[in-house]
Protein backbone atom coordinates (compact mmCIF):
# COMPACT_ATOMS: atom_id res chain seq x y z
CA UNK A 1 0.00 0.00 0.00
CA UNK A 2 2.97 2.49 1.04
CA UNK A 3 4.51 1.72 -2.72
CA UNK A 4 1.61 2.29 -4.37
CA UNK A 5 0.83 6.00 -2.51
CA UNK A 6 4.66 6.67 -3.06
CA UNK A 7 3.93 5.75 -6.81
CA UNK A 8 1.05 7.30 -7.28
CA UNK A 9 2.62 10.33 -5.48
CA UNK A 10 5.71 10.27 -7.77
CA UNK A 11 3.38 9.93 -10.95
CA UNK A 12 1.29 13.40 -9.88
CA UNK A 13 4.58 15.32 -9.61
CA UNK A 14 6.13 14.21 -12.47
CA UNK A 15 2.58 14.58 -14.46
CA UNK A 16 2.27 18.17 -13.08
CA UNK A 17 5.82 19.07 -14.05
CA UNK A 18 5.41 18.14 -17.57
CA UNK A 19 2.59 19.87 -17.82
CA UNK A 20 3.10 23.07 -16.68
CA UNK A 21 7.22 23.35 -16.80
CA UNK A 22 9.21 20.96 -18.73
CA UNK A 23 9.70 21.73 -22.76
CA UNK A 24 11.47 19.10 -24.73
CA UNK A 25 13.98 19.86 -27.20
CA UNK A 26 14.58 16.92 -29.86
CA UNK A 27 16.88 17.06 -32.45
CA UNK A 28 16.98 15.29 -35.77
CA UNK A 29 19.89 15.43 -38.17
CA UNK A 30 19.30 14.07 -41.46
CA UNK A 31 22.83 15.52 -43.24
CA UNK A 32 21.64 18.68 -44.59
CA UNK A 33 22.57 22.68 -43.96
CA UNK A 34 19.30 24.01 -43.42
CA UNK A 35 18.07 24.18 -40.00
CA UNK A 36 14.21 24.12 -39.07
CA UNK A 37 12.27 24.14 -36.25
CA UNK A 38 9.33 22.71 -35.71
CA UNK A 39 6.06 23.71 -33.22
CA UNK A 40 3.19 21.92 -33.24
CA UNK A 41 -0.38 22.07 -30.83
CA UNK A 42 0.82 24.62 -28.53
CA UNK A 43 -3.41 25.18 -27.75
CA UNK A 44 -3.83 26.94 -24.01
CA UNK A 45 -0.04 25.79 -23.12
CA UNK A 46 2.03 28.57 -21.36
CA UNK A 47 5.40 28.01 -21.84
CA UNK A 48 6.71 31.64 -20.01
CA UNK A 49 4.73 34.87 -20.24
CA UNK A 50 3.13 34.90 -23.81
CA UNK A 51 5.77 31.55 -24.27
CA UNK A 52 8.75 33.56 -24.17
CA UNK A 53 10.31 30.20 -23.50
CA UNK A 54 9.46 29.06 -27.28
CA UNK A 55 10.81 32.10 -28.59
CA UNK A 56 13.46 32.22 -26.55
CA UNK A 57 14.86 28.88 -27.42
CA UNK A 58 14.04 30.39 -31.37
CA UNK A 59 16.34 32.88 -31.15
CA UNK A 60 18.76 30.59 -29.45
CA UNK A 61 18.61 27.83 -32.00
CA UNK A 62 18.58 30.92 -35.12
CA UNK A 63 16.92 27.91 -37.37
CA UNK A 64 16.56 29.05 -41.29
CA UNK A 65 13.01 28.11 -41.20
CA UNK A 66 9.96 28.19 -38.77
CA UNK A 67 7.68 25.45 -39.23
CA UNK A 68 3.84 25.91 -37.33
CA UNK A 69 2.19 22.73 -37.93
CA UNK A 70 -1.38 23.82 -36.81
CA UNK A 71 -3.54 23.99 -33.74
CA UNK A 72 -1.25 27.29 -32.70
CA UNK A 73 -4.34 27.84 -30.35
CA UNK A 74 -7.54 26.31 -29.38
CA UNK A 75 -10.86 26.56 -30.55
CA UNK A 76 -12.38 28.41 -27.66
CA UNK A 77 -10.25 31.44 -27.56
CA UNK A 78 -11.20 34.59 -28.21
CA UNK A 79 -8.47 36.55 -27.50
CA UNK A 80 -5.76 36.11 -29.71
CA UNK A 81 -3.17 38.62 -27.90
CA UNK A 82 -0.91 36.50 -26.55
CA UNK A 83 -0.25 34.42 -29.64
CA UNK A 84 0.28 37.42 -31.46
CA UNK A 85 2.60 38.28 -29.39
CA UNK A 86 4.45 34.63 -29.41
CA UNK A 87 4.28 34.86 -33.53
CA UNK A 88 5.96 38.24 -33.90
CA UNK A 89 8.52 37.41 -32.06
CA UNK A 90 9.15 34.14 -33.86
CA UNK A 91 9.32 36.17 -37.08
CA UNK A 92 11.29 38.62 -35.93
CA UNK A 93 13.82 35.46 -35.82
CA UNK A 94 12.77 33.42 -39.24
CA UNK A 95 10.38 33.28 -41.92
CA UNK A 96 7.41 31.55 -40.26
CA UNK A 97 5.23 28.80 -42.21
CA UNK A 98 2.57 27.81 -40.73
CA UNK A 99 -0.59 25.30 -41.88
CA UNK A 100 -4.17 25.51 -40.06
CA UNK A 101 -5.33 22.56 -37.44
CA UNK A 102 -8.87 20.94 -37.05
CA UNK A 103 -9.07 23.94 -33.89
CA UNK A 104 -8.29 26.63 -36.36
CA UNK A 105 -10.97 25.53 -38.46
CA UNK A 106 -13.59 24.84 -36.18
CA UNK A 107 -13.13 28.22 -34.74
CA UNK A 108 -16.58 30.63 -35.15
CA UNK A 109 -16.48 32.46 -38.90
CA UNK A 110 -15.75 35.89 -37.35
CA UNK A 111 -12.78 34.53 -34.88
CA UNK A 112 -11.03 32.57 -37.82
CA UNK A 113 -11.38 35.78 -39.66
CA UNK A 114 -9.21 37.19 -36.85
CA UNK A 115 -7.11 34.73 -36.42
CA UNK A 116 -6.08 35.28 -40.45
CA UNK A 117 -5.62 38.86 -39.94
CA UNK A 118 -3.33 38.23 -36.77
CA UNK A 119 -0.71 35.59 -38.31
CA UNK A 120 -0.67 38.19 -41.28
CA UNK A 121 0.09 41.07 -39.09
CA UNK A 122 2.52 39.04 -37.39
CA UNK A 123 4.32 38.62 -40.37
CA UNK A 124 3.52 34.69 -41.21
CA UNK A 125 2.83 32.69 -43.97
CA UNK A 126 -0.14 30.77 -43.70
CA UNK A 127 -0.47 28.10 -46.45
CA UNK A 128 -3.48 26.38 -46.47
CA UNK A 129 -3.26 24.72 -49.48
CA UNK A 130 -0.78 27.05 -50.94
CA UNK A 131 3.27 27.15 -51.81
CA UNK A 132 6.21 28.89 -51.49
CA UNK A 133 9.02 28.78 -53.77
CA UNK A 134 11.84 30.01 -51.15
CA UNK A 135 15.96 29.70 -51.67
CA UNK A 136 18.03 28.65 -48.70
CA UNK A 137 21.69 28.40 -48.89
CA UNK A 138 21.97 27.70 -52.67
CA UNK A 139 19.09 25.29 -52.22
CA UNK A 140 15.49 25.66 -53.89
CA UNK A 141 12.50 24.73 -51.95
CA UNK A 142 9.45 24.25 -52.09
CA UNK A 143 7.12 25.18 -48.84
CA UNK A 144 3.55 23.64 -49.29
CA UNK A 145 0.56 23.29 -46.76
CA UNK A 146 -2.74 20.73 -46.99
CA UNK A 147 -5.70 20.70 -45.03
CA UNK A 148 -7.87 18.40 -44.83
CA UNK A 149 -11.79 18.99 -44.54
CA UNK A 150 -12.94 19.19 -41.08
CA UNK A 151 -15.19 16.09 -41.50
CA UNK A 152 -11.77 13.84 -41.68
CA UNK A 153 -11.23 14.98 -37.59
CA UNK A 154 -15.03 15.01 -36.53
CA UNK A 155 -18.21 14.17 -37.71
CA UNK A 156 -22.12 15.09 -37.10
CA UNK A 157 -20.55 15.37 -33.50
CA UNK A 158 -18.49 12.48 -32.89
CA UNK A 159 -15.69 10.14 -34.38
CA UNK A 160 -17.55 7.47 -35.85
CA UNK A 161 -17.39 7.24 -40.02
CA UNK A 162 -15.18 10.31 -40.71
CA UNK A 163 -14.32 11.41 -43.97
CA UNK A 164 -11.22 9.75 -45.85
CA UNK A 165 -8.80 11.82 -47.50
CA UNK A 166 -7.50 10.92 -50.94
CA UNK A 167 -4.73 12.24 -53.23
CA UNK A 168 -7.39 12.80 -55.62
CA UNK A 169 -8.69 15.08 -52.86
CA UNK A 170 -5.34 16.71 -52.61
CA UNK A 171 -4.63 17.57 -55.94
CA UNK A 172 -7.67 19.01 -56.23
CA UNK A 173 -7.22 21.67 -53.46
CA UNK A 174 -3.38 21.59 -53.47
CA UNK A 175 -2.57 21.03 -57.17
CA UNK A 176 -0.07 18.75 -58.65
CA UNK A 177 3.31 18.84 -56.63
CA UNK A 178 6.06 21.18 -58.22
CA UNK A 179 9.09 19.77 -59.83
CA UNK A 180 11.94 20.03 -57.09
CA UNK A 181 12.83 19.56 -53.12
CA UNK A 182 9.16 19.52 -51.53
CA UNK A 183 8.74 20.15 -47.84
CA UNK A 184 5.18 19.75 -46.77
CA UNK A 185 3.35 21.34 -43.98
CA UNK A 186 0.37 18.83 -42.80
CA UNK A 187 -1.68 19.13 -39.54
CA UNK A 188 -2.77 15.22 -39.51
CA UNK A 189 0.11 12.57 -40.34
CA UNK A 190 -2.72 10.11 -40.49
CA UNK A 191 -2.68 10.66 -44.19
CA UNK A 192 0.85 10.21 -44.84
CA UNK A 193 0.29 7.91 -47.57
CA UNK A 194 -1.27 10.34 -49.33
CA UNK A 195 1.85 13.22 -49.24
CA UNK A 196 3.96 10.25 -50.30
CA UNK A 197 2.34 9.44 -52.94
CA UNK A 198 1.53 13.24 -53.87
CA UNK A 199 5.50 13.89 -54.12
CA UNK A 200 6.67 15.39 -50.78
CA UNK A 201 9.81 14.94 -49.92
CA UNK A 202 9.49 15.41 -46.44
CA UNK A 203 6.48 16.23 -43.93
CA UNK A 204 5.92 17.49 -40.97
CA UNK A 205 3.02 16.95 -38.49
CA UNK A 206 1.38 17.12 -35.13
CA UNK A 207 -1.75 16.85 -34.12
CA UNK A 208 -1.30 13.17 -32.33
CA UNK A 209 0.07 14.85 -29.20
CA UNK A 210 2.50 11.87 -29.02
CA UNK A 211 -0.47 9.82 -28.38
CA UNK A 212 -1.29 11.94 -24.88
CA UNK A 213 0.52 8.94 -22.97
CA UNK A 214 3.61 7.19 -24.07
CA UNK A 215 4.41 3.77 -23.03
CA UNK A 216 7.92 2.32 -24.02
CA UNK A 217 7.67 5.02 -26.57
CA UNK A 218 4.20 4.01 -27.86
CA UNK A 219 1.69 6.18 -28.19
CA UNK A 220 -1.93 5.27 -26.46
CA UNK A 221 -4.37 7.47 -27.75
CA UNK A 222 -5.23 9.51 -31.11
CA UNK A 223 -7.56 12.77 -30.58
CA UNK A 224 -10.27 10.85 -32.56
CA UNK A 225 -10.32 7.87 -29.99
CA UNK A 226 -8.37 5.90 -31.43
CA UNK A 227 -5.99 3.29 -29.96
CA UNK A 228 -2.48 3.03 -30.99
CA UNK A 229 -2.60 5.98 -33.88
CA UNK A 230 0.12 4.59 -36.23
CA UNK A 231 1.96 7.88 -36.33
CA UNK A 232 2.38 9.87 -32.84
CA UNK A 233 6.04 11.03 -32.39
CA UNK A 234 9.37 11.03 -34.35
CA UNK A 235 10.59 9.95 -38.05
CA UNK A 236 8.71 7.85 -40.45
CA UNK A 237 10.17 6.31 -43.60
CA UNK A 238 6.73 6.32 -46.01
CA UNK A 239 7.77 5.45 -49.74
CA UNK A 240 10.87 7.10 -49.44
CA UNK A 241 9.20 10.45 -47.82
CA UNK A 242 10.53 11.48 -44.43
CA UNK A 243 7.54 11.84 -42.18
CA UNK A 244 8.34 14.01 -39.24
CA UNK A 245 5.61 14.34 -36.11
CA UNK A 246 6.51 16.54 -33.24
CA UNK A 247 4.30 15.13 -29.95
CA UNK A 248 3.78 18.90 -29.80
CA UNK A 249 3.37 21.51 -26.82
CA UNK A 250 0.17 21.50 -25.34
CA UNK A 251 -2.58 19.23 -23.94
CA UNK A 252 -2.83 17.02 -21.54
CA UNK A 253 0.22 14.26 -21.40
CA UNK A 254 1.75 11.67 -19.43
CA UNK A 255 5.44 10.22 -20.30
CA UNK A 256 5.54 12.73 -23.22
CA UNK A 257 7.05 16.00 -22.30
CA UNK A 258 6.11 19.22 -24.37
CA UNK A 259 8.28 18.85 -27.22
CA UNK A 260 10.24 21.89 -30.13
CA UNK A 261 12.11 19.90 -32.70
CA UNK A 262 14.70 20.96 -34.57
CA UNK A 263 16.00 19.54 -38.10
CA UNK A 264 19.07 19.53 -40.45
CA UNK A 265 17.78 19.08 -43.28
Amino acid sequence: MIIFLIFTALAAVWFIAENRLILNFRRKDFGGNIRIMHISDIHHSRKGRYNCRISAAAEKEKPDLIFITGDFISRSETDFNSAEILLKRLCSTAPVYMVSGNHEQSLPEEMWSEFIKMAERAGAVILDNGRNCVMIKGRQLYICGTVQKYTTYRKDDGYKNLDRFTLNDMKAASGEAPDGEILLLAHNPLWAEVYAEWGADYAFSGHIHGGAVRFFGIGILSPERKFFPEYSKGIYDIGGMKLCVSAGIGKIRLFNPPEIVIYAI
